[in-house]
């Protein structure tokens, strides 16, 4: 009767409430042998995924039922268990003996599944203590240098992607890994990566809108598991466990800057100065084991610039006319007119000799000429005034967490919740608009302008769910809700057609992404088949939401020179001095038209069973299957087979094959924009972005998108050998990808008036891009993880680990180009050279990372070395394509505990101020000085020596 109590409960959606549930919050301090605190301890109810680790000071609390046993496990150390009665504090010695590796919730919904024991390859980062000795505090930064199969680097004069770093697992695209927060599947990002930098075409989890202070861990499963999870996981899962920690207040301030050799454009000194501040606090609720918990950080970050100085041309003679008739105080406006008088008169002044009766198509030949270096002399200006912003970008960003648990009965039945709220603005800058360019208007801006792209992007996310048995059955029955948006506003800029009339800062639109996820899972351990069967199944419905919004008409028309909006192919642009067209738009990102605006949605439903099943003591057997069915282009079925056997009691053999999917995204299908988009010569284009059902994709033959599709196997040796206090993880993988979706290249229409070329000019473009399934790609690779943690004397401990990536992407078989591409030889640019590499060299395929961790008595030392390997600069052009060497980055901080709560930390990333090498004359890829290091292709960005300071205090 009781059982069906709770599922009535469930059904009418946890309104109800009981009182006499038998569950308490126990709480404790875990030490070894010699009285010292362990911290990362990992503390699990047996038989459930329940879990805690314990804080730097070895406390630790978890909500347990009364006679539920609790096992505690360290690697290095023997397990203990204890079973709790009427306890509600635990002190736990730990000895030094057996147990070397800890328990994960991902991968296998098995209960008490260990890394070393798992069937397929997880990674498990303590973010807790991470935050507190490494230099880095946002989780991008922080796996980057932590997860050698991860990447992910700042971008540079790459428009919103300045703003949202894209990452990667095993060097696969960032939309090919899946992000789930306490299991459930968190929503990606609005943005879609169109412009110059690795993952170019996907759309990626913004993981820097989660703050570090709510995390307590971070599984890594390095395996397929879109039998498992879904779309998405070809490359991997990445799932964030929140903290749960209530009765205390732990709170991290962490102060810091570049002090580089390359600081403030090349001249040395400190940049990029950063601050952020986070915080935790939980509360108990009630008296029956209920919590929430409180996270939350502020964070403001500046920019840097490691560009030198323009190399280029700055001004013409024209440019020499404008400044004698400014001095002069004529309105320079006036130059631009038929009448040339008044150019001959001032052109004169400035010691030209000009021909009184001079046409003005010979005066646009005489005043065309370079006049930079008399001009620099003249306005008292050198060439470094003229510099993009190379580097970073500026932030301003908060970022609050909630999570949230509540008993409901004595049958273990909880309500949980988690919540997540994060708003940052943004601030980066394009290419300089020099004066001697058609883009610039010189009576608004006589010395030109860096325009500035500000974003606004906001995070919004909530998931409620209630888990408890129905029988014997355990029911986990949720809804998780989550949206991002991203706006632009433009500034420092004009619309060089509207000349005069121009505003100089522009509402250019944005768009955002909702996504609702519905699931219910349900699972039974058979503690009597053979030696224990999981049984899991469950079913999925998803609704997603894709909208683009216009901005004002100003940020992406074109005008005539009578300030027209042009419309027709007949009407011409207003023009400059020589006869070029002014583009039309907000300078750096002409904003999104009302043709742009859409709000596109689309479901899907999906059901699974994952079976686990323990053979023998040896002989692990997992089998898991997914249907899948989406109302835009159709279903899927995938497969995943498992395996697990133990050679000795501490070596392990394991193995995987599956089959996954990844459903084209609603931005890949929808996206639609023109954007200014500069070639390797530092040349602007516009480039118009045409969804795949446009009338543009159906000229050139581009079919609609489908769903990416890829097969997997790994073969991987684990092992533990207690006498030495160390374990292993080897694993050797290989990826198929068919059909994967990539961003074209520019094509042009053949300037003769066809209907591509009106396309064009409507979308205001010169050239247009798409997505497509253009390749099929194969990726392999060996990830290895080698831990050890041992005692030094009677008061110090060293833990170190070594773990690496050796992986390679590239692109099989023929580009798979339509009838109408291949008859007009346009092949090569529906998958360039560019796009190859950034798929195959643009990121470090060897990354190796040997971090040392010394504790003795109230001090503790980091040390950690990365290397990175070798990669390649992005260009179409083969000649082009230099090759950037490998590099050591070097991090080493200091931590002294003041007292139980205070704890001071000072340190540095890349300590030996290590740059990659810089950009050579003889590839041609350094565009006048804008690019001594590639923007193309980064290993571990260019920011240089970072040094640091941290206060982290904890009150209970």
């Amino acid at each position: 009767m009781k059982k069906n109590y709770v599922l009535r409960l469930m059904v009418m959606f946890l309104f109800s409430f009981s009182f006499f549930a038998q569950e308490v919050e126990i709480k404790g301090v875990i030490t070894d042998q010699d009285n010292q605190p362990l911290p990362g301890v990992t503390v699990v109810v047996e038989g459930t995924n329940r879990g805690a680790t314990t804080d730097f000071d070895g406390n630790y609390t978890i909500k347990v039922e009364k006679g539920e046993t609790l096992l505690f496990s360290y690697i290095g150390f023997d397990p203990q268990k204890i079973k709790i009665e009427n306890n509600t504090t635990i002190n736990v010695t730990l000895k030094m003996g057996m147990q070397l590796d800890s328990v994960v919730v991902i991968g296998s919904r098995s209960p008490g599944r260990t890394t070393v024991n798992s069937a397929v390859a997880i990674d498990v980062f303590d973010i807790q203590q991470l935050t507190k000795a490494s230099p880095q505090v946002n989780l991008n930064q922080i796996l980057n240098y932590v997860a050698p199969s991860f990447t992910s680097n700042t971008q540079t004069i790459s428009d919103g992607t300045d703003h949202v770093d894209p990452a990667s697992l095993r060097g696969l695209g960032p939309d090919q890994v899946l992000v789930l927060i306490n299991g459930k599947r968190r929503h990606t990002s609005s943005l879609i990566n169109v412009n110059g930098t690795f993952g170019r075409g996907s759309v990626g989890t913004d993981l820097n809108a989660i703050p570090a202070a709510a995390v307590q861990n971070i599984e890594v499963l390095r395996d397929g598991a879109a039998a498992q999870y879904g779309s998405d996981a070809i490359a991997g899962v990445i799932n964030i466990i929140l903290t749960d920690k209530t009765n205390e207040l732990q709170l991290n301030v962490t102060s810091g800057a570049n002090f580089s050799r390359n600081a403030n454009s090349q001249t040395g000194g400190v940049d990029g100065e950063t601050t952020n501040v986070s915080a935790s606090y939980g509360l108990d609720l009630g008296d029956k084991g209920g919590f929430i918990n409180f996270s939350g950080d502020f964070d403001i970050r500046e920019d840097y610039n490691r560009m030198k100085e323009w190399e280029g041309d700055v001004y013409n003679r024209y440019n020499t006319v404008e400044r004698f008739a400014n001095a002069d105080g004529y309105d320079i406006t006036n130059l631009l007119d038929n009448d040339v008088s008044d150019v001959i008169q001032y052109g004169n002044q400035a010691g030209f000799n000009l021909d009184p009766n001079a046409t003005k198509e010979q005066l646009q030949d005489i005043l065309s000429v370079d006049n930079t270096s008399a001009e620099l002399e003249a306005r008292n200006q050198v060439r470094s005034d003229f510099n993009m912003r190379v580097g970073q970008s500026r932030l301003r960003g908060g970022r609050l967490f909630v999570n949230f648990a509540l008993p409901l009965d004595d049958d273990g039945t909880e309500l949980y919740s988690f919540a997540g709220i994060s708003s940052r603005n943004g601030n980066s800058a394009g290419f300089y608009r020099l004066p001697n360019q058609s883009r610039t208007f010189t009576p608004t801006y006589i010395n030109g302008f860096l325009p500035e792209i500000n974003s606004k992007v906001k995070d919004e996310s909530l998931s409620v769910g209630i888990k408890g048995s129905v029988g014997d059955w355990n029911v986990d029955f949720s809804n998780t809700y989550g949206k991002n948006s991203f706006l632009y506003v433009i500034g420092n800029t004009s619309n060089a057609s509207l000349q005069n009339a121009s505003p100089t800062v522009f509402d250019a639109g944005g768009f955002s992404f909702a996504q609702n996820t519905t699931n219910l899972d349900v699972s039974q351990f058979f503690e009597d088949v053979s030696k224990g069967l999981n049984v899991a199944f469950g079913g999925e419905h998803r609704l997603e939401t894709y909208e683009i919004v216009a901005g004002q008409e100003s940020s992406y028309s074109q005008y005539t020179s009578a300030g027209e909006v042009i419309t027709l192919a007949s009407q011409q642009p207003a023009t400059d001095f020589f006869g070029a067209a002014r583009p039309g738009g907000a300078q750096v990102f002409p904003g999104f038209s009302p043709k742009n605006e859409l709000n596109r949605s689309r479901s899907s439903v999906a059901g699974y069973v994952d079976v686990e099943l323990d053979v023998s003591e040896e002989f692990l057997l997992s089998f898991a299957s997914r249907y899948e069915d989406y109302s835009d282009f159709g279903s899927t079925v995938n497969f995943k087979l498992a395996s697990r056997y133990k050679l000795t009691d501490n070596v392990n053999l394991r193995a995987s094959a599956n089959t996954g999917f990844r459903a084209p995204s609603l931005h890949q299908l929808n996206f639609n924009s023109t954007s200014t988009i500069f070639d390797q010569n530092g040349d602007p284009q516009e480039v118009g972005t045409f969804a795949n059902d446009s009338r543009a994709a159906e000229l050139l033959g581009i079919p609609e998108l489908k769903q990416e599709i890829s097969r997997s196997i790994s073969l991987g040796l684990t092992g533990k050998f207690p006498e030495a206090n160390l374990t292993f993880t080897a694993d050797a993988y290989w990826v198929g990808i068919d059909d994967r979706v990539v961003y074209t290249g520019q094509f042009t229409g053949p300037g003769t008036g066809t209907e591509l070329d009106n396309l064009l000019r409507q979308a205001n473009a010169s050239r247009a891009s798409f997505f497509a399934n253009a390749i099929d790609t194969e990726s392999r690779g060996f990830d290895f993880v080698i831990t050890h943690k041992t005692n030094i004397g009677t008061n110090s401990k060293l833990n170190t680990d070594l773990s690496g990536t050796l992986s390679q992407t590239r692109q099989v078989g023929d580009i798979k180009a339509s009838e109408v591409l291949t008859n007009a030889g346009l092949v090569d640019t529906y998958f360039p050279q560019d796009s190859r590499v950034y798929l195959e060299e643009a990121v470090p395929r060897t990354k190796i990372n040997l971090t040392n961790n010394y504790t003795v008595g109230n001090f503790n030392v980091f040390l950690r070395n990365v290397f990175f390997g070798k990669v390649t600069e992005a260009t179409p052009t083969i000649e082009n394509q230099q090759i950037f060497s490998e590099k050591l980055v070097t991090d080493l901080s200091f931590g002294y505990v003041a007292s139980p709560s205070l704890t001071f930390t000072l340190g540095a990333n890349n300590i030996f101020d290590i740059y990659p090498d810089r950009a050579e004359d003889a590839f041609g890829n350094r565009s006048g000085g804008r690019f001594d290091w590639s923007r193309r292709a980064q290993q571990f960005g260019i920011a240089g020596r970072f040094l640091f300071a941290r206060m982290s205090i904890t009150l209970q």
